[in-house]
């Protein structure tokens, strides 16, 4: 079931004036890696995250404690402009702590800052491209597929242009636009494999903003969505079948990548990464054994391998940065529910791990 906004109804409410009152939309991640939010009304603009105050909420409601003891903390860390409310509100995207201040079990940016701040002398920068799917909640189907049986095969859907090869495109340009108004460094959309499906690339960006922005980049996306009474899947294989399943491939670099000879730093930093495979693949989103099959443009999870322009590999080297000798990779592992936090900081780990 789904409710369409009434954006005219709305409208008028929202003209309304705050009165010098600003409305802040406190974000975090739950117990289920999802998002929950609520808002507090402050009386000043807040110009960075350091302007708001510690709040808290009901773990026991959110999967993140049990209800004799269900406060759990939350941190504003990340700010940006709220392109739902408008005019000077924000939303502000959270860290999760216990009662004595220790960060909760699902906090896992606590510790990726850590990692990103030991190494920040290499210029970290992360370009994460972020698939799902959009789902009609009256019939449980993919946007814009028929009631009764499949779309035709995949092949005219990819990048596509004109009825009957997009479904869903309001959304997307609307989603685009609010990245852009709140600040959010989205580089790109389309449209991809499967009906129904598309792509938003956020990024480069560096350290842990790479994932402050791709987690504030989803929570509008699952706003809008909202708005046009549709529904969005981030699952790896939203639809079993001969149909693409939904990735969160991560570029990555150094800055000694990007130099001139960096080619040599990328291969050293694979060869690593290869050698904590299962590492990576614990953290790199549930149900990813349904994508990772060595089918629709992937490698198997059991298997490491890399290769230049390959798209069934592990990890790619694209095409330019084979022949221009520097640049970066792409790990192609990830699935599209992943925490961004916990990827960033293994491939950063593995990047720097001792050589012995």
């Amino acid at each position: 079931m789904s409710v369409v906004s009434n954006a005219k109804i709305l409208e008028k409410y929202l003209a309304l004036e705050q009165q010098g009152a600003v409305q802040v939309e406190y974000i975090w991640i739950d117990g289920f890696n999802n998002l929950r939010s609520k808002t507090k009304t402050v009386y000043k603009v807040p110009q960075s995250p350091a302007d708001l105050s510690e709040w808290n909420f009901d773990g026991s409601s959110t999967g993140q404690a049990e209800g004799h003891d269900s406060d759990v903390l939350i941190q504003p860390v990340a700010l940006f402009n709220d392109p739902f409310r408008g005019g000077n509100n924000k939303f502000v995207l959270c860290e999760t702590f216990n009662p004595d201040g220790t960060p909760h079990k699902t906090n896992h940016r606590h510790h990726a800052k850590k990692v990103m701040e030991t190494h920040a002398d290499a210029k970290p920068w992360f370009g994460i491209e972020q698939e799902y799917m959009l789902f009609d909640p009256e019939t449980e189907k993919p946007y814009g597929w028929p009631k009764h049986g499949f779309p035709e095969p995949q092949g005219k859907y990819y990048c596509g242009v004109g009825a009957g090869k997009i479904f869903g495109r309001d959304i997307v340009e609307a989603h685009y636009r609010a990245c852009l108004y709140a600040g959010i460094n989205i580089s790109g959309v389309n449209a991809e494999v499967a009906p129904g499906q598309f792509e938003y690339q956020v990024g480069p960006c560096e350290g842990i903003e790479g994932g402050d922005h791709l987690w504030a980049a989803r929570y509008l996306l699952e706003r809008v969505a909202e708005d046009f009474g549709i529904s969005v899947s981030i699952h790896p294989k939203p639809i079993q079948g001969d149909w693409n399943g939904a990735g969160c491939h991560t570029n990555f670099s150094t800055l000694e990548m990007r130099e001139d000879g960096g080619i040599v730093a990328i291969e050293k930093a694979i060869k690593k990464m290869s050698l904590r495979h299962m590492e990576h693949i614990a953290v790199y989103g549930d149900d990813n054994d349904q994508r990772l099959t060595g089918k629709h443009e992937t490698g198997r999870i059991d298997t490491f391998n890399y290769g230049v322009a390959n798209r069934g590999a592990s990890i790619r080297i694209p095409r330019h940065v084979g022949k221009e000798g520097k640049g970066y990779l792409e790990d192609r592992r990830p699935a599209s529910n992943i925490d961004p936090y916990q990827v960033t900081a293994i491939i950063v780990e593995s990047t720097f791990y001792p050589e012995n």
